[in-house]
């Protein structure tokens, strides 16, 4: 199963093209699995236009693909969702900035923030290999409560110019470092695999399918609905 959550149209400011563009690229590029999750800061007040703009989507596509209808949290001061705004019907959300010294979401505050959000929530694009040794947890315990309480990891592949051609050095090292992936393994959190697209001539699904074989053959779960 190759599935790609993490994806961004022109409901964000750093995105560029239509969702439906997205979907048929997809198709295209045999992705059984899109997840579409502009910012929620991007979106702004228009969060029940874009959702339903999606659902009508998930309907028109249904048998081709299966379409899932997410959003992007900041969890940055000025850019975090209203403690009043309601998240909870969008099918899941990616947390993100979790490490960051103004994020108002740390350590043990993302299971609240994450129940807060009440839709299935994963942590986008994190070393949380660095982020639990700075915070003082034990990986194994840190892991297995994220899991407990339904929290997956996303695995970023992104390489385009939009982030400057960088790879995230946290997703080569969880690669390469087996006690990594036997601690998420034995943790039972789940995975997704995001190549957080904002440029759809610049997408590569050799990437997305490549880390889905990988996490795959390691044999650890990846997250679905």
């Amino acid at each position: 199963m190759y599935q790609d959550l993490h994806s961004h149209t022109y409901f964000s400011a750093c995105g560029a093209d239509e969702p439906e563009r997205l979907i048929v690229k997809a198709i295209e590029s045999g992705i059984d699995i899109l997840g579409i999750t502009d910012h929620n800061y991007g979106i702004g007040t228009r969060k029940q236009l874009y959702f339903n703009l999606l659902t009508d989507l998930q309907k028109e596509y249904c048998g081709q693909i299966r379409l899932y209808r997410g959003i992007e949290i900041a969890t940055v001061q000025n850019l975090c969702i209203k403690q009043e705004e309601d998240i909870s019907y969008f099918d899941y959300c990616l947390i993100e900035h979790i490490d960051r010294p103004d994020s108002c979401v740390g350590g043990e505050q993302i299971i609240s923030f994450a129940k807060r959000c009440g839709c299935p929530a994963g942590i986008a694009h994190t070393d949380l290999f660095s982020y639990i040794k700075m915070m003082g947890f034990d990986p194994l315990e840190y892991f297995s409560t994220l899991a407990e309480n339904g929290i997956f990891w996303e695995m970023n592949v992104n390489y385009d110019s939009i982030h400057g051609y960088r790879e995230h050095a946290y997703v080569q090292d969880f690669k390469n470092r087996k006690e990594q992936q036997q601690i998420v393994k034995e943790s039972g959190i789940c995975l997704s695999v995001g190549f957080d697209s904002h440029r759809i001539g610049e997408y590569q699904e050799e990437r997305v399918k490549n880390m889905c074989n990988f996490i795959e053959d390691l044999e650890i779960p990846l997250f679905t609905l």
